[in-house]
């Protein structure tokens, strides 16, 4: 696979990133979506999980869950339902893209500052914390996706999920939310805009 060299814009929401630092990313590096759905654990007060409290609070007259419990029951449910949305995009990646990175193994990023923009603008609609906008040099691949496309959260058949997945792996059709994703050798060019002070 041929690398190549591009500027793209990045929203720093865990780790307050600075100018000249250098990350690399490969497949075999696991990212923060990586370890936020496939290695986070969901326990209650008492050390239960997901299935324990199902089975403990289980009765005839049915589920009987305490303030605690429902929301262990509930995070757990939202993080298995994006597990499985990325381990079936990957699939597809796997099968049908293998020379795109993988979403689990990349830096997202945006191609322009206002796509960026439109990032934050979403990331704070759920208060997740934004802390900067960088501008980043990649020796490296990217792809170019729609989020919009991803596999919805939802109850639809996997067959329809695989299905969406693989209109996501057709590229940015239909431009509303665009998602570089990005490998390679990744160095901090520019700090945009820090939202920490």
């Amino acid at each position: 696979m041929i690398e190549n060299e591009f500027y793209v814009y990045h929203i720093v929401t865990n780790k307050i990133m600075s100018l000249g630092q250098v990350i690399h990313f490969d497949e075999n590096q696991p990212n923060t979506l990586y370890r936020f759905f496939f290695e986070k654990e969901k326990l209650n007060s008492a050390g239960e999980d997901f299935i324990q409290i199902l089975y403990s609070h289980y009765t005839k007259d049915g589920l009987n869950l305490n303030q605690e419990n429902g929301k262990v029951v509930f995070d757990y449910v939202g993080q298995t339902i994006r597990a499985i949305r990325e381990v079936i995009v990957e699939m597809v990646r796997l099968q049908e893209h293998p020379e795109y990175p993988s979403r689990l193994s990349c830096l997202y990023a945006a191609k322009s500052y206002g796509d960026a923009l439109k990032w934050k603008e979403l990331f704070d609609s759920y208060n997740r914390k934004v802390l900067q906008i960088v501008k980043l040099r990649v020796i490296g691949n990217c792809f170019e996706g729609d989020g919009t496309l991803l596999p919805k959260e939802d109850g639809v058949p996997f067959s329809r999920k695989i299905e969406q997945a693989r209109e996501y792996w057709n590229g940015n059709i239909k431009n509303e939310l665009p998602e570089l994703l990005i490998n390679g050798k990744i160095e901090v060019a520019e700090i945009i805009d820090d939202f920490t002070i």
